[in-house]
């Protein structure tokens, strides 16, 4: 494949290849037809991962023999979403040829039987009785049921259907047509076709597949990947925001249309910074518009293009150019000529690669049949009753542009829908229809929210209060990073039109998205701009707020190296796979630059020296002998998931050139397929025996003990690595970081990583708490707003009265940021995420900062000795760190409630808890060692 899967897709390819070679192995043996029903969440990369399968399946593995014959035949009831899986496939999968993915086109084709090596595409509205597939004629001999027919009848060995339901498009008839057509794959038409003996079945519900197979006598094997494996991964935006105008509202269109152009041009400002900073490709963010319906004759629209267009234009200060606004009517493929722009038409499909494309124009024909991940903000003028529309619209538009979730800025982590013809209850019938058709639980979160009263607030360490007339020194996240301060240079090239359009507006602005209900109430007439203080608050706090020089904050935090972890409930990788792709970062980023040769050389020595020994015990020439008879044994399966038991007894005494150089390819595939064999060639080839070496790196691949100690030294030297450069990976920038953090969690269960803090973060609004001038992450205003309950705020106003306070950091669970301790309960890894993270002046250290890590914790629970032995490792392993405290809350002398604080970093302490067996040794240990603060 041209794109690394992500874990829960190579697990997934994993599971499928499994069960489709026993389901192939099974229909041999029985006859009866075999189902694997494959369910995963919309937006989890079904057609990547079916891409991946059929690599496999084509080209075999170690597990595996290869299958250059199979032949699979992908069907769906919709034409546009066939073409956009072929694409796919022919643009993302490097093992197939163009000229394997054939679309069945009902006008020439004309075969006995599906050629071998093949996939073939076709949709259902193909097969209907009016079809030309399904009749004889002049230029036909065959159709395609008895294309179908033959080919299940001949080659039912390498026969596989792909049942595409995962964007089922169609409705009542339409569909129920399809579903009917589809059963005949399934269940067999009489004097018609056979059942297919081996169908695949991509849905992204278990019950909409179940309902399309129906009652038959198959045998349903399944592969389901969870909503939290798709959430987990950052394939997917974060978030989905449905917003509505409020219902005082004048002028609906254009008030929610700007609304949603501040929107896209935030992001595009965002997206161009970020890009620029980490040395990525730019996104481009698109703003799309569906547009109402033509209800008079010649004219295109009800909705007025001219002014949306020149709407845009005012608010973003963008100057359209020609490509850079599109429409996809349908009816009107020409071009349109839009507030003196030329509007071309571009087809769906093509919107998504075309990086010149900033607006869309659209009435209905986006809602299948397309992906669009630069598509971050959408505007629908279509009314409240078509709920079910804008739900599959939207569903389309959830993965993110660079297949990874984004740490710097969060804000870049959700999509934007504006509705201007709903209200709150009509919003939530597209929130349920978007659960209903995209199958249950999407694993993006979504909110419906009125303008003007967002569920997320977005903190910073460069609040607006503190930005002007001051300039901020830069956070540095990659070499040559820039600011989000600072101005793109899109945004330079159209500060002076902007300037202009506002300069010559006497009207006041329709709406203002940003200003809150809460805000309206505190400025009744106006909203302090950006740098002005609110007299309401007090100096002291706002003097406190611009006091802490948050920028080197971070930097201080980004730079100590402390440790976070990642915990899973299993491996993705083995060792020697972990290994290599470390070895390849470290290699690519000059690190390490020898760290791949070093690790060839290290396992081809190993293979010279058992090679070595075995001619020294006196049996290379009898395991050589096996190695050229194909003898040796293996845990290889055939085709159809049966092992390869590989004794003299087989009879497979194959001694040809061929046989020798596809064992070869097979101890490649175990040693990681790294060029090991390779290696070892160059260093030991003999000239007048040109297979020695071939046979030599047979012998140790398919040895176990050989195998094993391999593994041994793959984990060892992984650790060694990882431990020895971690800190050296501080600075590198988010692409490695990206790729680092990966490798290194899909090697152990429990990884370990450094901690680093980003820019900017999205915390659910709350406007009952309180308010923090001193949190490290503040609003606009400098504030931060929390509603912490009795035991936290009082953990939190002790720490404010300490004379080297600096500030605080409040640590939510399970946020990408978010510091991770492992500990264990009942003998399973767990993630504990301390409340608190408190930030100190420390004149002894060159960063200026020490961090303390505190956890009030109720000692009535039952994870208290497992989360107290967690903190204590972590504080061991951690020497940078300052306290590490586990915080109950107890009574004094005198029952006056007070905070009783256990110091993880004092080493009796530490060394006490970690030998701790029950819960009431730990509760001595508080008692003995616990401290109050004065």
């Amino acid at each position: 494949m041209k794109v690394d899967l992500f874990p829960f897709q190579r697990i997934a390819v994993d599971e499928l290849r499994y069960n489709v070679a026993n389901s192939l192995g099974a229909y041999q043996q029985t006859l009866v037809p075999q189902v694997v029903s494959f369910t995963a969440p919309t937006g989890s990369g079904k057609t990547i991962i079916m891409s991946a399968l059929m690599e496999r399946i084509f080209n075999g593995e170690a597990k595996y023999n290869d299958q250059p014959d199979a032949i699979f035949l992908w069907i769906s009831d919709s034409p546009e979403l066939n073409l956009q899986s072929k694409d796919k496939i022919d643009r993302q999968a490097d093992k197939i040829t163009l000229d394997q993915t054939v679309e069945i086109s009902d006008s020439n084709f004309d075969q006995k039987e599906l050629e071998d090596g093949h996939i073939y595409f076709l949709n259902t509205q193909k097969l209907g009785k009016g079809s030309n597939l399904t009749k004889h004629s002049d230029m036909r001999n065959y159709t395609i049921w008895e294309t179908l027919n033959n080919t299940i009848i001949n080659k039912s060995d390498r026969l596989y259907l792909i049942i595409d339901e995962a964007h089922r498009g169609m409705q009542g008839k339409d569909a129920s047509k399809a579903t009917s057509i589809m059963q005949k794959f399934i269940k067999g038409s009489e004097n018609e076709i056979k059942p297919f003996p081996v169908i695949i079945g991509m849905s992204a519900t278990v019950d909409r597949f179940n309902k399309l197979v129906g009652e038959t006598n198959a045998t349903i094997r399944k592969v389901i990947v969870t909503t939290d494996q798709v959430r987990s991964s950052g394939l997917l935006k974060d978030r989905i925001i449905v917003t509505y105008p409020e219902k005082r509202t004048i002028d609906r269109d254009m008030a929610v249309l700007q609304a949603a152009a501040d929107a896209w041009k935030n992001k595009w400002d965002h997206w161009t910074q970020y890009c620029k900073e980490q040395h990525y490709a730019y996104v481009n963010p698109m703003l799309i518009v569906q547009v109402k319906n033509s209800t008079a004759p010649g004219n295109v629209s009800d909705t007025n293009l001219d002014d949306c267009l020149q709407l845009i234009e005012k608010r973003t200060g963008f100057k359209f150019k020609e490509g850079e606004v599109v429409h996809t009517f349908g009816q009107i493929s020409t071009d349109l000529t839009v507030n003196g722009l030329k509007v071309k038409y571009v087809e769906p499909s093509r919107i998504n690669d075309d990086k010149k494309i900033k607006v869309v124009f659209f009435k209905e024909n986006l809602s299948t049949g397309w992906d669009a991940p630069r598509a971050e903000t959408m505007v629908s003028f279509r009314r409240a009753v078509d709920a079910t529309y804008i739900a599959q619209l939207l569903g389309r538009m959830i993965r993110t542009p660079l297949r990874m979730h984004v740490n710097v800025d969060d804000t870049l982590n959700d999509v934007k829908l504006f509705l201007p013809y709903f209200d709150k209850t009509t919003v939530q019938e597209v929130l349920d229809e978007l659960h209903n058709s995209e199958g249950g639980n999407i694993p993006t979160d979504v909110y419906g929210e009125e303008m003007g009263e967002s569920n997320f607030t977005t903190l910073s360490i460069h609040p607006a209060i503190n930005r002007r007339p001051t300039i901020r020194s830069k956070v540095k996240e990659a070499n040559n990073q820039l600011s989000f301060l600072d101005d793109s240079e899109s945004e330079q090239e159209n500060k002076k039109e902007q300037q202009k359009n506002n300069n010559t507006s006497g009207s006041p602005s329709i709406l203002s998205p940003n200003i809150t209900k809460e805000e309206k109430k505190q400025h009744p007439v106006t909203v302090n701009e950006p740098g002005i203080i609110n007299k309401t608050e007090s100096n002291d706090e706002i003097d406190k707020n611009k006091n802490i020089d948050r920028d080197s904050v971070i930097r201080a935090i980004n730079s100590m190296g402390l440790l976070t972890y990642d915990v899973r409930s299993a491996k993705i990788n083995n060792y020697l796979a972990s290994l290599f792709k470390l070895a390849h970062l470290f290699t690519q980023y000059e690190i390490d630059q020898d760290a791949v040769d070093n690790v060839l050389k290290e396992i081809v020595k190993r293979i010279h020296d058992y090679i070595s020994k075995i001619k020294s015990e006196g049996i290379y020439d009898e395991l050589a002998s096996k190695a050229e008879k194909f003898e040796l044994s293996t845990q290889s399966f055939d085709v159809f998931g049966q092992k390869i038991k590989g004794s003299k007894n087989m009879g497979l005494y194959s001694t040809t050139q061929e046989d020798i150089d596809r064992q070869f390819r097979l101890a490649e595939s175990k040693l990681g397929n790294e060029g090991v064999g390779i290696t070892y060639g160059g260093k030991y080839n003999d000239v007048n025996n040109p297979d020695a070496y071939k046979i030599h790196v047979i012998l140790y691949a398919f040895n176990d003990d050989c195998r094993k100690e391999l593994f041994a030294y793959a984990e060892t030297e992984f650790h060694r690595l990882n431990d020895r450069y971690r800190r050296y990976t501080v600075d590198k920038g988010e692409p490695f970081i990206k790729q680092y953090d990966r490798i290194v969690s899909d090697g152990d269960y429990v990884s370990k990583h450094n901690f680093r803090l980003p820019e900017m973060i999205d915390v659910v609004s709350d406007k009952t708490g309180k308010k923090y001038y001193d949190h490290l992450f503040v609003n606009d205003d400098g504030y931060a707003r929390f509603a912490l309950n009795n035991w936290e705020r009082g953990v939190i106003e002790e720490e404010e009265k300490k004379p080297d306070f600096v500030c605080w950091l409040r640590n939510p669970p399970r946020k990408y940021w978010s510091l991770t301790i492992p500990y264990k309960l009942h003998g399973d890894e767990m993630s504990a995420y301390p409340d608190f993270l408190v930030i100190r002046r420390d004149i002894k250290s060159k960063l200026r900062y020490v961090v303390d890590i505190l956890e009030p914790h109720n000692p009535s629970l039952d994870d208290n000795l497992g989360k107290a032995q967690g903190f204590a490792k972590y504080a061991q392993d951690n020497i940078q760190i300052g306290k590490v405290e586990l915080i109950r809350q107890v009574k004094d002398s005198i029952k006056n409630k007070k905070f009783l604080r256990l110091n993880m970093t004092q080493s009796v302490v530490r060394d006490k808890v970690l030998h701790a067996a029950t819960l009431e040794e730990l509760n001595h240990i508080f008692d003995e060692y616990g401290t109050f603060e004065d």
